[in-house]
């Protein structure tokens, strides 16, 4: 990354000054506020200002359960042919009313096979459901904007002073404001695992368990970080702490047994449905190309079909790293950011690459993996990497403001 600043700033002072910013956490901090309001900004102002424009309710599932959706709210009516199903804030809301109420009765409409296993998120916003609908909503933003804060903290403190700079690449992340944007549950996820391997480290086992357990209830990546490590710790013979790796696995465990009881249909094995090993990225590529050989000149089509394709240079990227650096050194962020390159090589088409949103939550949990295989590796190259989510998030921002325009929608 230093080799990268120095070929932009040749200026000893200026590229000083520009890493002295990146260091500051105040100064990172002002500009993370700045980022998260102006992005949360762009979207209220196309929809009469409500903050539940960021739910994205759709009307199918808003019709079905009339009785936990707020008055007020933007509720999403859909284009020609598609019944306004919304998108995953909605479900993650209509879960945590469910449990607000001390009820696990299932909102009506949503299927089960990924989605209830999936608590984590539902279950630490509910307790603000107690304030009512709004409550609930206003509980999704803090709960993202709050946990990932503190696990930007927690990165900086794991870090040394010389590499401090690259927690501000974790906290000004496309992936994690993208996430934040549609209030779904990758950042937290990425929060939550960030927080219990600071635990970890610091030898605060049973936060560590209780923490990587609701990660991994919040969503299934976060075992590209846990199982990693408790691979490095057998590896290592340190079967203390392997057991202590282990125990993370005791909510979810618990969990499942829950779910086989209540949905005897439900399995883990539905969620290999979504996958389609490099059918999602020649689906994309023939995508591409039948925009091109078209000759369609919508210019606005053509900016949000090519807004993937930075994703697919970045996998790349990532992809060149993987055989760089010191074999002997961060072997197990090696192997988790692997893994998850491996998944967005297997992802489908229509659930994963055919849409920005889908296909670029796949990449969130690869910048905390980066930031410590690189603490543990100086000689990664990973200044493309680092650029290239740079580019992403202007671009983000770009079609955040000027692109992206208002949806059909109605006033609940």
């Amino acid at each position: 990354m230093f080799e990268f600043l120095s070929k932009f700033l040749p200026n000893e002072k200026l590229k000083a000054e520009w890493i002295a910013v990146l260091q500051n956490p105040k100064l990172v901090t002002v500009i993370f506020l700045v980022l998260y309001s102006f992005s949360s900004f762009c979207v209220w102002k196309k929809y009469s200002w409500s903050p539940s424009s960021q739910i994205n309710f759709g009307k199918e599932f808003a019709d079905q359960n009339k009785e936990q959706t707020p008055p007020g709210a933007i509720v999403f009516l859909g284009e020609e042919g598609n019944l306004g199903a919304g998108y995953d804030g909605q479900i993650f809301y209509y879960y945590s009313r469910m449990l607000s109420g001390f009820s696990l009765d299932w909102p009506n409409g949503f299927e089960t096979s990924f989605r209830a296993p999936r608590i984590g998120y539902p279950l630490l916003v509910s307790p603000f459901g107690w304030f009512g609908m709004y409550g609930t909503i206003f509980g999704m933003y803090i709960l993202n904007l709050g946990i990932f804060y503190l696990s930007y903290l927690a990165i900086r403190d794991l870090l040394p002073e010389p590499k401090k700079y690259l927690s501000a690449f974790y906290l000004l992340s496309p992936f994690a404001l993208g996430s934040y944007i549609l209030l779904v549950s990758d950042t937290v996820m990425m929060g939550l695992s960030v927080l219990a391997y600071w635990s970890f480290i610091r030898k605060r086992f049973i936060t560590f368990s209780l923490l990587a357990g609701l990660a991994i209830l919040t969503k299934e990546q976060a075992v590209f970080l846990f199982f990693p490590l408790g691979l490095s710790t057998l590896f290592e013979k340190e079967f203390k702490k392997s057991a202590w790796v282990a125990s993370s696995l005791i909510l979810p465990a618990a969990w499942t047994i829950y779910l086989r009881t209540q949905f005897p249909e439900w399995t883990p094995g539905s969620l290999g449905h979504f996958f389609d090993p490099f059918g999602g990225l020649l689906g994309y590529f023939g995508e591409l190309q039948q925009a091109v050989l078209s000759g369609d000149r919508n210019l606005i089509l053509l900016i949000k079909k090519f807004s993937r394709f930075p994703l697919v240079l970045l996998l790349l990227s990532g992809t060149y790293l993987l055989f760089r650096g010191d074999w002997k050194k961060g072997l197990t962020f090696r192997l988790g950011f692997g893994i998850l390159l491996l998944t967005a090589y297997a992802g489908g088409y229509v659930l994963y690459w055919a849409t920005y949103e889908n296909v670029s939550r796949m990449f969130t949990f690869s910048l905390p993996l980066l930031i410590f295989w690189e603490k543990e590796d100086d000689t990664l190259p990973s200044t493309a990497y680092w650029a290239l989510t740079g580019i992403i998030l202007v671009s983000f921002l770009i079609k955040l403001a000027f692109v992206s325009k208002p949806l059909r929608h109605l006033v609940w």
